[in-house]
């Protein structure tokens, strides 16, 4: 109580400061203007709170509710934008190259205050409240003393010392949060709401768009059969994950629940589900803060997104602060919560996780204004990352966990929303016996090959050939995993790690969408398996182009390994995305089982290469590692890259896919865009019903 009392003594007395400032001027006109706007959205923050601990957003109407969310985000909306100090091109334009840097992320920064006071959690509400008051202080004293702006770098110096300051507070929070199940904020909403009323989502403090209100009215008048359909596969995909793979699921606590908010009648059946296989939801807040490293996908629990450019803009103001001190701080102190967890950790099951799809495109502008990462911390991100990922994995064991992903579109994808969404449900649920059976088909015609040649067809140039593992055995061992609906549904893949040595060619798609972003054009060349360059069309010069394709798909490396080569089967999806329209709009989760994939990064077998797994015929899939995934055991930071991008081919696009066997024969397997092995003759159907 005593720390409690001292905190709201601090807050009071930074939120009466902040009253001041609002009124106050500086003697540069676009500073006040600039300090006095984000003074007013600080008070607007402690209106909030003021409205949330006397209980007024229980009985307060819709109308009103929507207002004060429409509030909150209505200074970085897309109509608004164009004039917001959230914008790196205004604030420099307003501020100056080297203040407006700064202080457009010190905007960023005091917006993330709106889930915090959601949450209650004061002392992140007070430490950045101080940090504005304390930037503001510095410019009015240098503005008095001398009539000049102070110096950039003591800005910077002061940002950079409150990150590394209370990096420990936002690591000890956040793993709490992932990790625990006591006291879960969005857990209380999903059991404890009534969910026919769609105010419950005003709850969460995050931004409501119509997805969301849309989603959440479309959700409640479902029947109860159809939401037990959509959680029970979802949640009996969690638990085949851990059967198929021989992992002991009984003696796990904890379930990571990822979500966007509208589904939440869904995940109340879930949970439940969960809990008859004894485990507890943990569910974290999107992180928003850049204490919490966010990037441009959501993680957790989230809400509408107010304007993906504004996250585009942001997404490396880690530039800010981001140095090797600050590295290895943040993984020192990562190991102590980590230590402090340790029964925690080992006691999480692995995520589960719900996508969604069908939002608008988006064609994403990049700035010279926003803060971008130098040559050397894009070495040093890379660094970070991998490190942070050996360290995550010595607690949350690779080899003991498993996960699972369901995705569903929103209304925003237009017309056809309700008619896709019984679609998505009737794709997540597809026979996976008789898929089964005719994968088996295709592997075991695999099994016989020496390479694939994969080659498209009419404006794709692909011209690919993709080097495969050698059996010692054929009667014991396999090369392709035959994958029905478990962790990844829906059903319908066969996949392999290629042997990188002779892979080589052209990977070509004319227009893919990844992680939200579209790439339009879209080249990548392979020598030995490994990426050696690369280009695509979305920007006016080649550069812009490939710096695109080097942070979003190759995730700053120089190069990553082909992890992964897939053929996809499930053409009864690629049919009802033809027929309504929407094959540009589908996440990769769905879009990878409509033609061949090829993944760049890690193998799907990454870190768990030494565990043995087998297919349904009981073969064991020998294919697990490739030349870069060998050296774990020797240098692990070069063995993995910590990212795993698919990139699919569609059917239309294939001229043809053979595989071919050492004496040089071949076995063709899709020719023209058509499955002509023999046995799989059903996975045609959907085409010839499309036809007719």
């Amino acid at each position: 109580m005593e720390e409690k009392d001292i905190l709201e003594e601090r807050y009071e007395l930074v939120r009466d400061r902040i009253r001041e400032i609002a009124g106050e001027q500086c003697g540069m006109p676009a500073f006040e203007m600039y300090f006095a706007i984000v003074a007013r959205f600080l008070l607007l923050m402690d209106d909030t709170r003021r409205f949330l601990e006397e209980g007024r957003h229980r009985t307060a109407s819709l109308e009103e509710l929507g207002e004060r969310n429409h509030a909150l985000y209505a200074d970085i909306l897309p109509d608004r934008y164009g004039e917001s100090y959230g914008n790196p091109s205004v604030a420099v334009e307003k501020l100056g190259e080297e203040h407006g840097a700064l202080l457009c992320f010190l905007y960023a920064e005091m917006r993330s205050l709106i889930g915090f006071v959601y949450e209650g959690r004061l002392e992140d509400v007070v430490i950045r409240m101080e940090l504005f008051v304390e930037v503001y202080g510095v410019y009015t004293c240098s503005l008095q003393e001398t009539g000049k702006l102070p110096g950039g770098e003591e800005i910077r110096r002061i940002l950079y010392w409150f990150v590394s300051d209370y990096t420990d507070v936002a690591v000890q929070k956040a793993m709490e949060e992932s990790l625990c199940t006591e006291n879960c904020f969005a857990a209380d909403i999903i059991l404890g709401s009534d969910l026919d009323d769609v105010r419950y989502l005003y709850t969460y403090g995050e931004y409501v768009s119509e997805n969301e209100l849309e989603t959440a009215r479309f959700l409640a008048g479902l029947s109860e059969e159809t939401i037990a359909t959509m959680a029970d596969t979802y949640t009996e995909g969690y638990r085949l994950g851990f059967e198929v793979t021989g992992k002991d699921l009984t003696g796990k606590k904890t379930v990571a629940l990822h979500y966007r908010l509208g589904f939440e009648r869904m995940m109340r059946r879930a949970i439940g589900n969960f809990g008859k296989m004894g485990l507890c939801p943990a569910i974290y807040r999107a992180p928003a803060s850049a204490l919490d490293l966010p990037g441009l996908t959501r993680s957790g629990f989230y809400g509408g997104i107010p304007n993906r450019q504004y996250d585009y803009d942001h997404k490396d103001d880690k530039a800010l602060f981001l140095d090797r001190n600050y590295v290895n701080r943040k993984l020192e102190v990562t190991r102590t919560v980590y230590e402090d967890l340790k029964q925690k950790a080992a006691d999480m099951a692995g995520p589960a996780v719900v996508e969604t799809f069908g939002e608008a495109d988006f064609d994403p502008v990049t700035k010279k204004e926003a803060l971008h990462l130098t040559q050397d911390q894009d070495r040093l991100w890379v660094e970070y990352r991998s490190r942070m990922g050996i360290l995550r994995r010595e607690y949350i064991k690779e080899e003991e966990r498993s996960f699972t992903i369901i995705a569903f579109p929103v209304p925003e994808v237009g017309e056809v929303f309700r008619e896709l969404f019984a679609e998505t449900i009737r794709i997540n649920t597809l026979d996976y016996m008789l898929y089964r059976r005719v994968q088996q088909t295709l592997v075991d015609a695999l099994d016989q090959a020496d390479y694939c040649r994969i080659r498209g067809c009419g404006d794709n140039r692909t011209d690919l050939k993709v080097n495969l593992w050698k059996l010692e055995d054929p009667a014991k061992e396999t090369i392709f995993e035959n994958c029905v609906a478990d962790v990844n549904i829906p059903v319908g893949e066969v996949f392999t790690s290629p042997v990188l040595q002779g892979t080589e060619g052209i990977l070509h798609v004319t227009r893919v969408y990844l992680n939200g972003l579209e790439y339009r054009d879209l080249s990548i060349t392979f020598a030995d398996g490994m990426i050696q360059d690369y280009h695509c069309s979305n920007f006016e010069t080649k550069q812009e182009n490939r710096d695109f394709i080097r942070e979003n798909i190759l995730f700053r490396h120089e190069t990553l390994p082909l992890g992964e080569f897939a053929i996809g089967t499930n053409t009864t999806a690629y049919v009802v995305a033809r027929r309504l329209g929407v094959e540009a709009k589908l996440p990769i989760l769905i879009a990878e089982k409509m033609g061949p994939h090829f993944a760049v990064g890690d193998t799907c077998y990454s870190h768990t290469e030494d565990v043995k797994v087998y297919n349904p015929d009981g073969k064991e899939i020998v294919a697990r590692e490739n030349a870069v995934a060998a050296l774990r055991k020797e240098d692990p930071e070069r063995a993995y890259y910590n990212c795993h991008t698919d990139i699919t081919i569609p059917y239309d696009e294939l001229g043809e896919l053979t595989a071919v066997k050492k004496d040089g024969t071949c076995i063709a397997i899709i020719k023209d865009g058509r499955f002509v092995l023999p046995g799989c003759e059903m996975l045609n159907e959907a085409f010839d019903e499309k036809e007719r």
